[in-house]
């Protein structure tokens, strides 16, 4: 594989905001090509692929779990993963949390915001969100580490649809941080922008960014 377009990339990223290079469906040798350029934190879309390279990779990359998860599938990633992006349901904190406890660790997670016009997408509302956010039922989960929320845009080339659907997230996290910091103190990962849209995502205060086909070229 040819690194120049992971370069690229990273040129165009500041330094405070980080690289989630989405691995799904790459090769091994593709994936350590961009970890030979220093790159550590790399994403999956499906479990059963994220485990396949968790084995066969370097132990020091932080693996996150960036596609929609399943509830029972949560025990094969419980041991390793670094970071679940798409956490979309109480149920699904309920399990992690359980899982996390088996594995003797915390387990990091975002929560999904459905921010775009599309019904494909999974996610929160931004009422059920908050009511979560608020929640006892939350609060009592030890084992999960909440680091912040993430969404994903409308897949359109109206970039004023995109940036608006960028923008009331960056506000509403905004508005998140101040009320639950006390409770969440790592609450501060806001995961959005993909690669078609990573670089309006920055500029409208995304602090992560899950870039693919940009990276390793077409799936």
């Amino acid at each position: 594989m040819n690194t120049e377009a992971y370069w690229n990339i990273k040129k165009t990223i500041p330094e405070l905001v980080t690289l989630v290079a989405v691995s799904k469906t790459k090769s091994i040798d593709d994936i350590l090509s961009v970890y030979n350029c220093g790159q550590r934190v790399f994403g999956e879309n499906k479990v059963q692929e994220l485990c396949q390279k968790q084995e066969q990779l370097p132990k020091d990359i932080h693996w996150h779990m960036v596609g929609h998860l399943q509830t029972n599938k949560v025990k094969y990633i419980a041991p390793f993963v670094t970071l679940i992006h798409g956490v979309d349901s109480l149920k699904l904190l309920k399990e992690i949390n359980k899982q996390a406890l088996q594995n003797k660790r915390t387990i990091n997670y975002l929560l999904q915001i459905d921010i775009a016009r599309e019904e494909t997408k999974f996610g929160l509302s931004y009422t059920a969100a908050k009511q979560l956010l608020l929640s006892q039922e939350l609060k009592v989960l030890n084992n999960i580490n909440l680091m912040g929320l993430m969404g994903m845009a409308t897949n359109t080339d109206d970039q004023n649809i995109v940036s608006g659907e960028f923008t009331r997230l960056h506000n509403f996290f905004d508005e998140m941080k101040k009320i639950v910091i006390e409770n969440y103190p790592n609450f501060s990962v806001l995961s959005m922008g993909m690669s078609n849209d990573y670089q309006l995502a920055i500029t409208c205060g995304s602090t992560m960014v899950r870039v693919g086909s940009s990276i390793f070229g077409s799936r």
